[in-house]
């Protein structure tokens, strides 16, 4: 990593937090056993990638997989928060989750025309940006500088466990916010709103809730960004009003009515997809716009996910 880059890193995030993240991307090779919230992580064991795909493509339904993941849908969903002002009733955020921009340009493309036409106020990323858990990151970067060219402004995000730290100075070149255990005020008609955003904690392990919500007032409307639902617990009893996350992809290959083989997440299995809460706080768990380890979709269509604010009394 260029020194420069690691130095700024340093400053941003502080020493703690920046030397983790840092050295662990840095070790040789990406754990498929061990490390993070599971044991197995399928999407360090590249020979498994290739495999699957073969496997799919001997059953016949290889490419029909492939043209459901460019098949983006768009979801709608309302949050009910506690407290909510009245100027951010039906204030709206456009959900984008998984993108994993280089894993099929097609896709990206399909995905940078379905939302260039939505409308929204605000739009949250909620991780994984890249096809691979290392390596170089010019192609996602490139594939993602599609995707934000077509984002009204402001954008925010998260890191992802496929993402690498080095992504943060192009991101944030390309206008998108990211919230690495920080948080932020949103003000509307004279009030105001929170946002906070958590770095990964699935593989990397470098989450701090309390440093993200440091800043946040008790009783203050709150939303978390993570890109996994996994810390489900944390979030509710820090006082967060919604969690928006993705990571699961709902699945991606599913059997008939969309139940997952696999969610690769250490949550309740109700989590895996869609709305849900715990305790007072709701969660949203986005499907993703995109695939990993293989380029299909089977029974588990990719979406981006319209939320609207709504006042819970």
């Amino acid at each position: 990593m260029d020194q420069e880059i690691r130095k700024k890193l340093i400053e941003r995030l502080g020493p703690v937090h920046a030397h983790q993240r840092i050295g662990i991307e840095e070790e040789a090779t990406p754990r498929v056993f061990g490390g993070g919230l599971n044991f197995f992580h399928p999407e360090n064991w590249y020979s498994l990638h290739s495999a699957l795909r073969y496997i799919l493509k001997l059953s016949g339904t290889y490419w029909w997989g492939r043209y459901n993941a460019r098949n983006i849908q768009v979801r709608n969903n309302d949050l009910p928060i506690k407290n909510l002002p009245a100027s951010f009733e039906g204030f709206t955020l456009l959900h984008l989750s998984d993108i994993h921009a280089d894993m099929d340009p097609l896709a990206t493309r399909a995905l940078a025309e379905k939302i260039e036409t939505l409308e929204y106020d605000i739009c949250v990323i909620t991780g994984d940006l890249r096809a691979q858990t290392c390596g170089p990151i010019d192609a996602a970067m490139r594939e993602m500088r599609r995707v934000s060219s077509v984002l009204h402004q402001p954008v925010y995000g998260v890191l992802g466990n496929h993402d690498s730290i080095c992504m943060l100075p192009d991101l944030e070149q390309m206008g998108i916010q990211m919230l690495l255990n920080e948080s932020l005020r949103i003000e509307r008609g004279g009030a105001s709103i929170h946002l906070a955003g958590i770095d990964d904690a699935h593989y990397f392990r470098v989450d701090n809730i309390e440093k993200a919500s440091r800043e946040i007032p008790q009783d203050a409307p709150s939303l978390l960004l993570s890109h996994t639902p996994e810390i489900y617990r944390q979030a509710a009893h820090a006082g967060f009003d919604a969690m928006l996350c993705g990571h699961t992809h709902g699945g991606q290959i599913c059997l008939p009515g969309g139940h997952p083989l696999t969610l690769d997440a250490s949550c309740p299995k109700y989590m895996g997809s869609g709305s849900w809460h715990h305790h007072t706080m709701v969660g949203y768990t986005s499907v993703g716009a995109g695939t990993s380890i293989v380029e299909v979709r089977i029974n588990c269509p990719p979406e981006v996910t319209l939320h609207r604010l709504r006042n819970r009394s």
